[in-house]
């Protein structure tokens, strides 16, 4: 429905692949979020059930960027208008990619950056607390050399992490959700109850790294995630403390 309302529907037949949408980071509010005069939906919308990805993301503009926190939030977008207020579905998955400064070079062993720390301070100010709290895993990737390129291939190949995949995302869909991002309230407590180690590591977490409720939440939400991945029915201290390692934003 959202393709045939942004008449982009290929010689009007329904496509029953998921969404990949990847705007410049010269894209404006109005097309991450939609606009005209006939309200049309914007690119989060166009996402809706597939993947958003913003590569280069301090390069947007900031307010851009934050007109998304509320999309993130609750899976719709409301666009106002003089002539218009529609509702358009947004529930997508956000993946964003960055350097860790200006010139890339922040952590290279092989290179220096002329201005750190502030060129990573100064880059990274540029996304707002609450944008990142909205973002529940943040992983450095180091860069990969000509002699990475030659190694053998990794134990676990990409056949084998979907089959994992497929498998944790259908005890999802058993609890009556898509995934485990919509569990909420009394269902999230049900199915992501902590044992007392993992309890008490959540806690010291929360009160060391001042987690906001959102960002617990989403705490929770992911440590289930990485049990499910393991086959394990209970949530453990192990998977908060991998929980808690994807939360840490590192340069």
């Amino acid at each position: 429905m959202v393709q045939s309302v942004a008449g982009s529907l290929e010689a009007g037949r329904i496509s029953r692949a998921r969404p990949f949408r990847a705007p410049h980071h010269s894209a404006s509010m109005a097309a991450l979020t939609g606009s005209g005069l006939k309200v049309r939906p914007g690119e989060v919308s166009l996402a809706h059930l597939g993947v958003l990805f913003l590569d280069e993301l301090p390069e947007f503009q900031r307010p851009v960027l934050d007109s998304l926190r509320q999309p993130l939030e609750t899976g719709q977008v409301d666009v106002a208008r003089a002539n218009a207020h529609v509702t358009f579905p947004a529930r997508v998955q956000l993946v964003a990619a960055m350097n860790p400064c200006r010139c890339g070079y922040a952590g290279d062993p092989t290179r220096n950056c002329n201005k750190y720390p502030r060129c990573i301070g100064d880059y990274q100010a540029r996304l707002s607390g609450p944008l990142l709290d909205r973002i529940d895993l943040h992983v450095h990737v180091g860069a990969v050399s000509a002699m990475d390129m030659t190694l053998p291939p990794p134990a676990e190949g990409s056949a084998e992490a979907a089959r994992r995949v497929a498998a944790a995302r259908a005890q999802q869909v058993a609890r009556g959700v898509r995934s485990n991002a919509e569990l909420e309230g009394e269902r999230l407590e049900q199915y992501a109850s902590l044992d007392e180690a993992g309890r008490k590591l959540l806690l010291q977490a929360a009160e060391k790294l001042r987690l906001s409720a959102r960002g617990y939440t989403r705490m929770l939400r992911v440590s289930r995630t990485i049990a499910d991945l393991a086959g394990s029915e209970t949530v453990g201290r192990v998977h908060i403390a991998e929980a808690l390692s994807y939360r840490l934003m590192t340069g």
